[in-house]
């Protein structure tokens, strides 16, 4: 007995309950804290209106979570991938019905495999040879050192006995170097050079990206006509184009060339953008008109380019509706302005469409060189040349490449290289890895042109881990830079443009 009550001792007593006295001490004890909110305000100096201070202040904390939830909860924000049930995948699905994905995820790449008639081209100049290195020394790791595809390297000069030497010591492919002929570089015969230059000077003054730089003007005008002519390119049958300062992401374990002739494509992209409209003001009459002059129907491309204008709803004259009738000359004057008269026409709008500035990367671009060889190609150049917009205005080859293709081409002719990571300037495309079994262990590449070998070897183990696979991932290999977003991430994106040109999402 001793003992149960000694342990009865030992356990800790329950407090007893508050009385209604203590209670009420308690509320007094509170009341002056929550007394500064049950202050009444009034809505104005001299109202009789008043509300309680503490509805006041939580009236706005109300309204930002209701607007916080809206934009969480809202199928098309990017706040939706923060929603753990029922998000959909990371990555969506694009249907295939005009294109695919050649290789999801990594291959053993087939080093003694057929290969194509094709050919790396990079135009540079002497000066910058470190930003042409770093695409070399990109290119060979990610692919060529499986392929072994040969360079050809054009320059509006003369290279050097010291670049030449440098990039023979970077790839253990065919090289060679090539100047570029004046007929293809500079100003054509038919062209007023001192109104030529004047423009390009406009520009500069306008402060229009690169358009007062006049070899930019050359540049545009060269890879929009002439590069495909050139001797060194007349035996082969393909090109991808390489510019200096550019980076791969993932390993392109694959050839694209073959995979493109199999495919039966003409022409690749890895990034679609939108123009400065600075840029092409005029672009779109001329290609509009090349295409009306020809009597060309789209095959399903020129969409990818082209939207409705605002004023072709109905761009029909008065006149031509029977119900109208011409007003007399006082209720004209008496009429607001636009009201009885012809209707106002979109100055931009060609044949009821607009350019809406989308055009394919071309500084990153695979394709057939015959495409660019066929005269119809070659019409449309010389049509958009005669127009003077290369120096008048600082067309760019891209939007000419994209709107022939656009002119020219289906959607089953143009493949999307999803797969492969790029990145030049602050623009990048970087695919995520592909699930399953698909990736493959990464073979080393001690590539010997850095001489310190700890560096040499820390090079190669940064691309030893890669980032993580997921769901509808496409890329073999992959390792992002994370320090800018992807172009499918920013406003200035034409992935949907594509998308609903090659037969919509397949997935939501």
């Amino acid at each position: 007995m001793g003992f149960v009550r000694s342990l009865i001792k030992r356990i800790p007593s329950t407090p007893a309950l508050p009385s209604l006295e203590d209670l009420s001490n308690e509320k007094d004890r509170f009341t002056p804290r929550l007394s500064f909110f049950k202050r009444r305000i009034r809505l104005k100096g001299n109202s009789k209106i008043s509300v309680p201070l503490g509805a006041v202040l939580l009236f706005p904390c109300i309204v930002i979570i209701l607007i916080v939830v809206l934009i969480v909860r809202h199928p098309s924000s990017p706040g939706g991938l923060m929603m753990p049930a029922g998000a959909p995948p990371a990555i969506r699905k694009i249907s295939e019905q005009y294109d695919k994905v050649f290789v999801t995820g990594c291959l053993e790449p087939q080093t003694n495999g057929p290969r194509a008639n094709a050919a790396l081209v990079i135009l540079a100049r002497n000066q910058e040879l470190e930003g042409v290195v770093q695409s070399i020394k990109s290119m060979e790791r990610h692919f060529n050192r499986w392929f072994h595809y040969p360079y050809v390297f054009l320059n509006d000069g003369d290279f050097n006995t010291t670049f030449k030497e440098t990039i023979l010591n970077h790839t253990s492919a065919p090289v060679e170097f090539g100047k570029i002929d004046p007929t293809m570089w500079g100003y054509p015969d038919w062209v007023n050079i001192d109104t030529a230059r004047e423009g390009i000077r406009k520009q500069g003054d306008a402060a229009i990206m690169y358009g007062g730089m006049e070899s930019y003007h050359h540049m545009c005008r060269f890879y929009s006509g002439f590069f495909y002519k050139h001797e060194l390119l007349q035996k082969y049958d393909w090109y991808w184009r390489i510019e200096p300062e550019i980076k791969y992401f993932c390993d392109i374990t694959y050839d694209p060339f073959i995979h493109m002739e199999r495919a039966n494509k003409t022409y690749g992209f890895t990034i679609a953008v939108k123009e400065l409209k600075e840029t092409v003001p005029n672009i779109f009459r001329y290609a509009s008109a090349y295409k009306r002059v020809n009597n060309l129907t789209s095959q399903g491309l020129w969409e990818m380019f082209a939207e409705p204008a605002s004023a072709a709803e109905d761009v029909s004259l008065p006149g031509e509706n029977p119900k109208y009738k011409k007003p007399l000359p006082e209720e004209i004057l008496s009429s607001e302005p636009g009201q009885g008269g012809v209707p106002d026409v979109d100055p931009e709008a060609m044949e009821g469409e607009t350019y809406n500035m989308c055009h394919f990367w071309s500084n990153f671009e695979i394709a057939r060189l015959d495409w660019f060889r066929s005269k119809e190609y070659n019409d449309f150049f010389d049509m958009m040349d005669r127009s003077g917009g290369f120096w008048m205005e600082r067309w760019g080859d891209a939007p000419i490449h994209s709107l022939a293709a656009g002119a020219l081409l289906a959607p089953q002719n143009i493949h999307y290289f999803r797969d492969i990571g790029y990145r030049h300037t602050t623009i990048q495309h970087c695919p995520a890895n592909a699930p399953g079994n698909r990736q493959l262990a990464r073979p080393p590449f001690l590539e010997m042109t850095t001489k310190d070998e700890k560096k040499r070897k820390e090079e190669d183990e940064y691309w030893e881990t890669w980032d993580p696979v997921k769901e509808n991932g496409v890329g073999c290999r992959c390792k992002c830079d994370t320090d800018i977003v992807d172009v499918e991430g920013k406003q200035g994106s034409c992935l949907d443009e594509w998308v609903n040109v090659a037969g919509g999402w397949a997935s939501a």
